[in-house]
């Protein structure tokens, strides 16, 4: 697909991974939403990179519905979403809290498929559109005090599998990407201490080229899900 004058919607997109393939896209010659819930570092990084942003908490099906609402009364077409709105929250299975196990699912897995749902009624109608989910290795193995974390990601691989199922037909690609540690300022959002800058490490610009790349394949074939590692990290 070329990328030149399609509309592509990010979530997250203010900051980290969202950003970066916002950007990418951009210079490839899309037309780029971002969205997020943080009004002043949404407008910053709009400006910045001359993209067009809504102020929008995935979370919250009302605002969902106004965004794409919006969406299609300002400019009529929708062409790629990226679901890439999401944090973390880590615990020990002993030590987990509700509250924060329930925001982070909210976000992580109901916001996703509030954007999905959306999205799909818009890319049914015209039979053809492109859904990128981010989600992380963390889909495919758990790891000790990631249960909150984890279970959000395995839960959005399913649901990955589940719209392919239906949208196939309407010539909707479903594309699953797993990157495994990227460095960004999730590690801080999540409540870790941040780390120093390891070269070694994946950065949001592999993951945003990585997407990139999987939504230029010609149309007629995509590639249902992406696992990105770094090469060869030292701790």
């Amino acid at each position: 697909m070329n990328l030149k004058n399609k509309l592509m919607l990010v979530t997250g997109g203010s900051s980290g991974i969202g950003l970066d393939i916002a950007r990418l896209a951009k210079s490839r010659g899309a037309n780029v939403i971002i969205c997020a819930r943080n009004p002043e570092k949404l407008e910053k990084a709009a400006q910045e990179f001359n993209l067009h942003y809504y102020v929008c908490d995935v979370s919250e099906e009302e605002q969902v519905v106004k965004m794409f609402g919006s969406i299609k009364q300002d400019y009529g077409d929708l062409d790629i979403l990226i679901n890439n709105a999401g944090f973390g929250y880590f615990a020990p299975l002993d030590e987990i809290e509700p509250s924060k196990f329930l925001d982070v699912y909210k976000t992580n897995v109901l916001g996703a498929a509030l954007c999905g749902r959306e999205a799909a009624k818009l890319f049914k109608e015209k039979k053809s559109g492109n859904i990128v989910n981010i989600a992380s290795t963390a889909a495919l193995k758990g790891f000790a005090s990631g249960s909150p974390y984890v279970a959000t990601k395995f839960a959005l691989r399913g649901m990955s599998e589940c719209w392919r199922a239906e949208l196939r037909k309407f010539n909707v690609r479903v594309i699953l990407m797993n990157p495994s540690e990227v460095q960004t300022d999730f590690v801080i959002n999540s409540g870790r201490s941040k780390r120093e800058f390891n070269p070694t490490k994946l950065i949001g610009e592999d993951i945003a080229h990585a997407v990139i790349s999987a939504l230029e394949m010609n149309e007629r074939g995509f590639i249902p899900e992406l696992t990105v590692f770094a090469t060869n990290p030292v701790d």
